[in-house]
Order: structure tokens, then C-alpha cells, then sequence
């Protein structure tokens, strides 16, 4: 039997994010692992490696590209190498509604960002939304509004330029939250820092939602595998 083609199933503009966090639960085939992401970046994907602290996974793949059908075949060759995806997050790239007027470049850093940063190999991963309570609903604001408590928002966040890389894509209606976000930064309190100074704004402390956090370790393929196949 052939290998079954299929259509490219791409974004209006951007990439499709998938996050795999993966359990080791029994024997894991390295080799197949290997193929797994040697092919994904043949097909044009990239694939950020970390190894993850805690019990909530042993290891994350951030697996980025235009086809989502790729995205689909890198998460089944894993899965056959014997990693248990025991969490995952689904989203795409995106430039937010309060960004217009942004310059090109910045835009295209945002649609199409070129991941890991060298220099950057704390890694954090947390997904979110924006409330809709009675008394805070950000929904009902003004759009004016909210572009000017985004903007105080995005003004924290420049502030750690060079510390930490934020990645925002956007899942409403792909998953259970708005917003994936994906921070890479030069040690882990510069993530730590980040998230605190920025849960202050107007806009998260009274209308933003958070879910549970990955933190871990960015490293090429083998030292995160060596790190978590031990």
C-alpha cells in the first residue's frame, strides 16, 4: 500500500504551534525519536526541545509549521517511539488586534518567530484567558480601552528585552484557553521576574485567567533525551 497524500492544511497567515509534553512510562526507542525529528524538520517544522521539571512531564517538543498535517505525523511518530503524551496545546501564531500599525518586521517576527533563541534556555509554557466575570468582564470594555491596557500591558513586558523572549499565539477555538504563551529567557528567574512584574497590569490582575505552568530546560534533542531517558 502507498503512502496516503494529503492537502496542506495551512493558516490565512502564520504557523500552527503544537506543544507535546510526554511522559516516559516504559521503553522509549531513541532511533525512532530520531527519525521522528529528523523528517519533522525535512518537512519544514520546527521543533523546540525541553526538558521539563516536575511531575507534570518529563519532556515538551514546541513543534511549529505551515501544514498541519505535519504537525499531526510528528506527534504520531513520537507517540509510536513510545512517549506518552500525557498533555498538549494547540494554537497558531498571530499579531493581536491591538497591534495594528506595528512595522513589518515586528509583525513578521510575530507570525513567523525563529525558535530557540540561542541564548535563551529557561523555557515556561502556561496557557490563559481573559475573564468574563459579572463585575470584570473584559469582553464588554471598550475596544479603546483595551488597547490602552494592552499597550501599559506590552510596555512591562519590553522591559525585560534580552532576558526573556515571549511567544503569544492565540487558540480560541483550537483549545480550552485563549492564548498559549511560551516564554524563553536567560536563567529562571528572569521568567519568574517577568511573570510577576507583568501579573501587576491593569490587564492581568483584574481580567486575566491563568492555567498550570511548565517549566523546564531548553537542550538539543539528545541532551534532553539523556536528561529524561536516565
Amino acid at each position: 500500500m502507498g503512502v496516503m497524500t494529503t492537502t496542506p492544511l495551512t493558516p490565512s497567515r502564520g504557523l500552527n504551534v503544537l506543544h507535546l509534553f510526554c511522559h516516559v512510562e516504559h521503553a522509549v526507542d531513541r532511533d525512532v525519536v530520531h527519525q521522528a525529528m529528523d523528517e519533522g524538520l525535512a518537512a519544514g517544522l520546527q521543533v523546540v526541545t525541553a526538558a521539563v521539571m516536575g511531575a507534570k512531564a518529563d519532556l515538551c517538543f514546541m513543534v511549529l509549521g505551515e501544514d498541519l498535517w505535519e504537525l499531526r505525523r510528528f506527534q504520531s511518530k513520537i507517540q509510536a517511539a513510545g512517549l506518552v503524551v500525557s498533555e498538549s496545546y494547540v494554537s497558531v501564531t498571530e499579531v493581536s488586534e491591538y497591534a495594528l500599525g506595528m512595522p513589518e518586521e515586528m509583525i513578521k517576527a510575530r507570525l513567523y518567530p525563529v525558535l530557540p533563541p540561542s541564548d535563551m534556555t529557561a523555557f515556561c509554557f502556561y496557557p490563559m484567558s481573559k475573564r468574563r466575570g459579572e463585575a470584570n468582564n473584559w469582553f464588554a470594555l471598550p475596544f479603546e480601552q483595551r488597547e490602552q491596557l494592552m499597550r501599559d500591558h506590552g510596555k512591562s513586558g519590553r522591559e525585560f528585552k534580552g532576558r526573556v523572549l515571549q511567544v503569544v499565539t492565540g487558540s480560541t477555538g483550537l483549545d480550552d484557553w485563549e492564548w498559549g504563551v511560551t516564554l524563553f529567557g536567560v536563567r529562571p528567574d528572569d521568567l519568574k521576574e517577568c511573570v510577576y512584574t507583568m501579573r501587576f497590569d491593569e490587564a492581568s490582575t483584574l481580567y486575566g485567567e491563568f492555567g498550570p505552568f511548565y517549566t523546564g530546560l531548553v537542550g538539543d534533542l539528545d541532551e534532553v533525551l539523556d536528561a529524561t531517558l536516565a
